[in-house]
């Protein structure tokens, strides 16, 4: 892969981007470091883009440091989250990343991959440690974080052990020697706390390489803790499944960091399938070989197109099986009162909260307004996420 590509796909920022340019052309071997910690049992595909990134530095020849946030995840990082995240237990830590390697692997070159727990190094520590990292940075830096101070104006709790995480992710790459960190765009303070304690130490400031961030099934960023996830465990139709229902206005964002298809294939797939249900299918299929195989991806589009129909835009003379039906007369009627109707929302709430995450659409048109009346005719079809109502 050439630099323009490993430091512009799916990059949204590089620091300090002349600094590893020329690091790069000069063949220089650099430790890349990625650490992730086990919040939840599943690596989903929105970590995983992450995980491709290093694995791109890898086949580079560049050597690959994973690390799992066995200490840090216990503490749990404040970089995304708009209220306290409690602390989480040994045992619950333990039973999370049980697996976390196994999975890591399936996009890592095992034999490349050098692996820590930060344990490892972290509980060594002690307070002067701790106070020494401390004074490089006031308190004014980690309130001027967007995520703080939105929770601080709101009169939400902070607590001191959020303060802590940054200098425990800082200090993960003085052990491991980091020559760059990748993460996300949300961990931004974190990435460049670890640049000013290496300086600490000693040691060279880091590079980093901040990727954008991938949206979950309910148009939402992707996180366990909110369930909107595709975790690169599931099964090939289950992945296949979620991927299909997404919001249109990902989709070419879901080409660009969840496959590795070429750019030229990505803009040609777009052009040649204007119909974003097509480009869906495509998308899915390969996000679907991206973690089995191509016999598998097609096996799992299949299975989806027997499930609820050929889509007609492909020109398969068939039309989409839906999963309800409900009577009604063709004419005006309230798409809120539809979906509770029909089964596809469980209240009025849900329904108006699916249609604000822009989860629900009429005749193949986005529904954005919960008000404005939706026009039905003879075998109109509702579509809720996955699940479809046709109207007879």
């Amino acid at each position: 892969m050439d630099i323009k590509t490993l430091l512009g796909r799916g990059v949204e920022e590089v620091i300090d981007k002349k600094h590893l340019e020329t690091a790069l052309r000069s063949g220089k071997k650099l430790r890349v470091k990625l650490g992730i910690d086990p919040t939840s049992p599943n690596i989903h595909i929105g970590r995983a883009v992450l995980l491709w990134k290093l694995r791109a530095f890898q086949d580079a020849s560049h050597t690959a440091v994973f690390i799992v946030g066995d200490l840090t995840g216990l503490v749990g990082d404040a970089s995304d989250k708009d209220a306290e995240r409690p602390m989480l237990t040994q045992e619950e830590i333990r039973a999370n990343m049980r697996t976390y390697f196994a999975q890591a692997y399936k996009i890592l070159d095992k034999k490349k991959t050098e692996v820590y727990y930060n344990s490892k190094w972290l509980k060594k520590m002690g307070f002067v440690d701790v106070a020494k990292m401390a004074s490089l940075f006031g308190l004014h830096e980690f309130e001027a974080r967007d995520v703080i101070a939105r929770r601080m104006k709101a009169g939400k709790r902070v607590s001191f052990h959020e303060l802590i995480y940054p200098l425990m992710q800082g200090y993960d790459s003085v052990m491991v020697r980091a020559d760059v960190e990748l993460g996300g765009t949300d961990q931004r303070f974190n990435l460049l706390t670890g640049r000013r304690i290496q300086e600490l130490y000693g040691q060279k400031p880091q590079d980093i390489v901040m990727m954008d961030i991938l949206e979950g099934t309910d148009g939402r960023k992707m996180s366990s803790s909110w369930g909107n996830v595709i975790n690169i465990t599931d099964s090939a139709d289950e992945m296949f499944g979620k991927v299909m229902s997404i919001q249109d206005t990902f989709i070419k964002k879901y080409f660009l960091l969840a496959t590795s298809l070429p750019m030229e294939k990505i803009e040609k797939v777009l052009r040649s399938m204007p119909n974003p249900r097509d480009q869906k299918l495509f998308l899915a299929e390969s996000v679907v070989w991206q973690y089995y195989d191509q016999k598998i991806a097609l096996t799992a589009r299949k299975n989806f197109e027997k499930k609820f129909g050929k889509l007609a835009s492909r020109g398969g003379g068939g039309e989409i099986r839906a999963d309800l039906e409900l009577k009604k007369k063709p004419g005006n009627y309230n798409i809120v009162d539809l979906l509770v109707e029909g089964h596809l929302a469980a209240s009025k709430s849900e329904a108006r909260r699916k249609i604000i995450e822009g989860a629900v659409e009429v005749d193949g048109s986005k529904i954005k307004d919960e008000r404005a009346p939706v026009k039905l005719t003879k075998n109109s079809l509702i579509r809720l996420g996955k699940r479809f109502l046709r109207i007879t």
